[in-house]
Parts: structure tokens; C-alpha cells; sequence
């Protein structure tokens, strides 16, 4: 049995097959092995499913009627929503030649196969790859870096507040944190999420180039991210929101397939001696984050942005 150390909850495959006989004979293959299935008749239903269900494999029929199978292929590896380590098997009816195998791998497919299919050697591949996708998993959940920013993500940046707080303790030095969002002007909405990670990798770069090595940069949500700045006051708060509001509001990012300018709210708090703050530092940027909830959107950075 393939997952015979019995996991929290088992392997859930997609199968996206739109002939009720092949479907239900795959159906039959995996569920007596551990594995639980969902069904999806259409292309587009798969890829919907793909993203609500978060499945730890797809087997997709190469010939469904509404999308192909490689074409199935190519907007799951370009989805955001799905994971890139998910693996996805193409199953023919037809017999492939290599030509058909490497266009399937062109589109992102792990393996291609064709009818009659060999059950014991699919079981045991669908056994590797789930295995690799949920240490993946696991691996990125504990990960202290956001994947389309290179920036630290929550539970990072919580860690470098966490001993930047207990440096300044020790030494009675400033400590400031920014928190900020931006916003692409003329856009009626945030766009889609494609266009969503596009910003956050276009700010993830201009915060490495601007940020000190000192500094804990972070992405808070999808478009809020933080700063935690040691030996860092009030002036030099100010400073720092004035540089990062020309840095970013001098050029574009990618949205809805033009560049368009961005604008940028902000708010801070600081202190000029931690040791005798009666936060810490990761309270002071959640209060600089409601700070910039509250007061978005931002004009200038001389505004009146509550602080210590």
C-alpha cells in the first residue's frame, strides 16, 4: 500500500476525465491504494477544482472536449493558486510518441502516459510525487521567506522583530517600524492575483534596494509589507518613509498587462529608547499596520501618522 504509514488525511487526486468509464476505472485503481479522489468532467471544472480543493496530484485526460489536457497544463503551472510542486500526470488514449511526451513536459506535465495504462507503475509514481509535493508543502509552511518577494513572510519577519526588540532592549536604542501598502493608480480594482504577486515582486525588489542589511523587511498580506529598523528614531522614521515613497512612486509595475504608477500609504511608530517601551517590536508594527488602515490612502509623508 502506498501510503501505508497512514497519514493525517490521505492523498487527494483531481481527476479531470470526461468519460464516465475511464474515470471511474481510475476511480477504482486508487481509492483501495489510500488515496481519495475528486471528479471533474470539464477543463474548466478542473481547474476550478484545482484551486478550491488543493489536490496532491491531477490526473488530466490529454483529449477533454472543452480544454486539452496541455492546455490544462499550462494555465496550472502559471496559476498562482496552485501550488508549483502539485504534480500533474496527462493520460492519452492515443498511443504518444516521444514528440507528444516532450510537448506534454513543455507544458508543465510530471509524466504523460497512454492507454492501456500499467495501474501498478502509475500507483507507484503517484506515490513518489505526492510524497515530494507534501514535503514541499511542509518545507514552504515553515519557510521564514514569502516566495514572490524574496522579502521574510509573517512568521519570518515575527522571528527578526523578535531579536532585533531584544538588541535595542539590551542596548536602549531606537527602534522604529513602517508598515505601508501600495496601490496601482487608475486601477478600478486590485486586479487578479497574477497581477497581485507581479507588484509584490516589483516592491520586494525596490525594498532590498533600499532597506539596510539591519533592517527585517517583510510582506504582512498580499499588498501591506513591514519594516522593522533598528537604532532607528523618529527623524530617521520620517526619513525612511520619504525615501520609500520616492522609490516606489517614481516608477510602474505590471497590472491588467500595462505598467502603471503606484502609490504607496504609510504609517509608523517609533521609539527613541526600547528598553523602556512597554511594547515589543512586533506590537509596534501591527499598530503601525492599523495605523495605515486607518488613515489610507496616504499623500504625503509629513502627515500626521500616529506614533510613540
Amino acid at each position: 500500500m502506498p501510503f501505508s504509514d497512514k497519514p493525517s488525511r490521505p492523498p487527494l487526486v483531481l481527476i479531470a476525465n470526461d468519460q464516465e468509464w475511464a474515470a471511474r476505472s481510475l476511480d477504482s485503481l486508487l481509492g483501495p491504494k489510500g488515496f481519495a479522489v475528486v471528479r471533474a468532467h470539464t477543463g474548466f471544472q478542473a481547474l476550478e477544482m484545482a484551486r478550491t480543493t488543493r489536490p496532491d496530484a491531477i490526473l488530466v485526460d490529454a483529449q477533454l472536449a472543452d480544454i486539452g489536457g496541455l492546455e490544462i497544463c499550462r494555465r496550472l503551472r502559471d496559476d498562482p493558486q496552485v501550488s508549483g510542486a502539485t504534480p500533474v500526470i496527462v493520460i492519452s488514449h492515443s498511443a504518444g510518441g516521444r514528440a507528444d511526451r516532450l510537448e506534454a513536459f513543455s507544458a508543465g506535465a510530471w509524466d504523460f502516459c497512454t492507454q492501456p495504462l500499467d495501474g501498478e507503475a502509475l500507483l507507484l509514481k503517484l506515490s513518489t510525487f505526492v510524497r515530494g509535493k507534501r514535503e514541499a508543502d511542509v518545507l514552504r509552511e515553515e519557510s521564514l521567506l514569502d516566495e514572490a518577494t524574496g522579502l521574510y513572510n509573517m512568521r519570518g519577519l515575527a522571528r527578526r522583530a523578535q531579536e532585533i526588540g531584544a538588541e535595542a532592549t539590551r542596548l536602549g536604542h531606537p527602534l522604529t517600524c513602517v508598515a505601508f501598502t501600495t496601490v496601482a493608480e487608475g486601477a478600478q480594482d486590485s486586479g487578479s492575483e497574477a497581477d497581485g504577486r507581479r507588484i509584490a515582486a516589483h516592491i520586494g525588489q525596490i525594498c532590498r534596494q533600499q532597506g539596510r542589511l539591519s533592517d527585517a523587511i517583510g510582506r504582512l498580506g498580499q499588498n501591506e509589507f513591514g519594516v522593522v529598523a533598528p537604532s532607528t528614531n523618529e527623524q530617521g522614521a520620517v526619513l525612511m518613509v520619504k525615501r520609500l515613497r520616492t522609490a516606489i512612486e517614481s516608477g510602474s509595475a505590471p497590472v491588467g498587462g500595462a505598467r502603471r504608477a503606484l502609490k504607496i500609504s504609510i504609517g509608523y511608530r517609533a521609539v527613541s529608547d526600547f528598553s523602556r517601551a512597554k511594547v515589543d517590536a512586533m506590537e509596534m508594527l501591527l499598530d503601525a499596520t492599523n495605523d495605515l488602515r486607518r488613515t489610507r490612502p496616504a499623500h504625503s509623508a509629513d502627515e500626521a501618522i500616529p506614533r510613540l
